[in-house]
C-alpha cells in the first residue's frame, strides 16, 4: 500500500521536469562552475596567508579566518548534510521497508562518524605525544650529563653552565610545543578534508544521477556559493597548518575536483544501472554516507576547531577584542552557510 502511494505521489509538474538532455547540459555547466568557485574559495585564505605571513597581524587574522571556517563547517554538517541524510532515509520508498522503518539509522551512523573522528584524533594525538616525550626525555639526559661533567669546585662556571642548560631546555620545550601544535593542525586539516570530500562526493553523485532539470537549475548557482564558503573554511585550516607548497596544492586540487568528479560518477552510474536520485538504493547510500560525513564534520567543528581555539588558544585568551571578533566571525560563517539552505 505504501509503495503504491509513493508511486502515485509524483505530480505532473515533476514528470514534466524530467528531461535527460536538458539535465545533462546543466550538469556539464555545473561541473565547470563548481570547479572554478571551489578553486577561488579554498585558495583565497591560503594565498592571503602566504602574502601576509610574518606581518604583525598575521596570527590574529588567521585565527579570525579559522573561526569563520568553523562556523561554515558546523553549519554544513547540521543544516545541510544531516537533514539531507535524514530526508533520504525517511523517503517513503525507503522508510516503508525493513530494517529502515525499524530504527533511526541516520542518528546511529552520525554517532559512528563522531566516534570514528574521535578515534582518529586520539590515535594521532598519542603519536604526537609519544614523539614529544621522546624529545623531552633526550633533552633531560643531555642536561643531566652537562651538570655531572662540570666540576664541583668551579661554582661560578657551574652556575653559568646551568643557566645556559636551562635556557636551552626552555627553547627546546618551546620548539617542541610549536611542533606539536603544527602537527595537530595538520592532522585536523587532513581529517576535515576527508569529511568534506565525503560530503562533496554525495552532492556530486546525487546531482549526476538526477534527471530533474527543475531541481538541478537552482542547485548550480547555490552549489557554486556553497563551494566558495566551504572552500574558505577548509582553506583557513590549511593556511594555519602551514603545509609545504606541494601538499597545500594537492589538498586544494582534491577539494576542487571532488564534486565535479562526483557528478561524472553519478552520470556513469545512471547510464550503467538506470538508477536516478529517487531510486531507493541511491537514497540509502546517500543517507548513510551523509550521516557518516555529518558525524565527522560535527566532531571536527566543535572539538578541533571551536573548542581548541576558544578555550586553548593563548592568543585569544590574552586579548578580549580578539575573542569577540572571533565569535562574530564564527556567527558570520554559520549564518552565511545556513542561509544557502534556502536554495541547496
Amino acid at each position: 500500500m505504501s509503495s503504491t502511494l509513493c508511486a502515485t505521489a509524483a505530480s505532473a509538474h515533476e514528470l514534466a521536469c524530467r528531461d535527460g538532455d536538458a539535465a545533462a547540459t546543466l550538469k556539464y555547466i555545473s561541473m565547470f562552475m563548481i570547479f572554478f568557485t571551489s578553486i577561488i574559495g579554498i585558495s583565497t585564505p591560503v594565498m592571503l596567508a602566504r602574502i601576509f605571513h610574518g606581518k604583525p597581524s598575521y596570527d590574529k587574522a588567521i585565527l579570525i579566518i579559522k573561526c569563520f571556517a568553523a562556523g561554515v563547517i558546523l553549519s554544513t554538517s547540521l543544516v545541510h548534510v544531516l537533514p539531507d541524510a535524514y530526508d533520504a532515509l525517511a523517503d517513503c520508498q525507503v522508510s516503508s521497508q525493513h530494517p529502515w522503518k525499524d530504527f533511526p539509522f541516520s542518528g546511529l551512523v552520525t554517532l559512528i562518524g563522531v566516534l570514528t573522528a574521535l578515534l582518529v584524533d586520539l590515535t594521532a594525538t598519542s603519536h604526537v605525544d609519544g614523539y614529544s616525550h621522546g624529545h623531552v626525555h633526550g633533552n633531560k639526559e643531555a642536561a643531566g650529563y652537562s651538570r655531572i661533567d662540570n666540576g664541583e669546585g668551579e661554582e661560578l662556571k657551574k652556575s653559568v653552565v646551568e643557566i645556559e642548560v636551562i635556557v636551552a631546555q626552555e627553547e627546546r620545550r618551546r620548539l617542541n610545543e610549536e611542533e606539536m601544535v603544527k602537527m595537530k593542525q595538520r592532522m585536523v586539516s587532513q581529517v576535515l578534508e576527508i569529511g568534506i570530500i565525503f560530503h562533496s562526493v554525495i552532492i556530486g553523485v546525487t546531482m549526476g544521477m538526477s534527471q530533474n532539470q527543475c531541481t538541478i537549475k537552482p542547485l548550480v548557482a547555490a552549489l557554486a556559493f556553497h563551494q566558495i564558503f566551504e572552500g574558505m573554511g577548509l582553506g583557513g585550516c590549511i593556511a594555519q597548518a602551514g603545509f609545504k607548497f606541494g601538499t597545500t596544492a594537492y589538498m586544494c586540487i582534491m577539494f576542487s575536483v571532488t564534486t565535479p568528479m562526483g557528478i561524472v560518477l553519478g552520470m556513469v552510474l545512471f547510464s550503467m544501472t538506470g538508477y536516478d536520485d529517487s531510486n531507493p538504493n541511491a537514497l540509502i547510500m546517500e543517507g548513510l554516507l551523509g550521516s557518516l560525513s555529518s558525524g565527522i564534520l560535527i566532531y571536527m567543528g566543535l572539538v578541533d576547531l571551536i573548542a581548541l581555539d576558544f578555550f586553548h588558544n593563548k592568543l585569544m585568551s590574552s586579548e578580549t577584542w580578539l575573542k569577540k571578533a572571533s565569535f562574530l566571525a564564527l556567527v558570520l560563517g554559520s549564518f552565511s552557510m545556513s542561509i544557502l539552505a534556502l536554495w541547496a
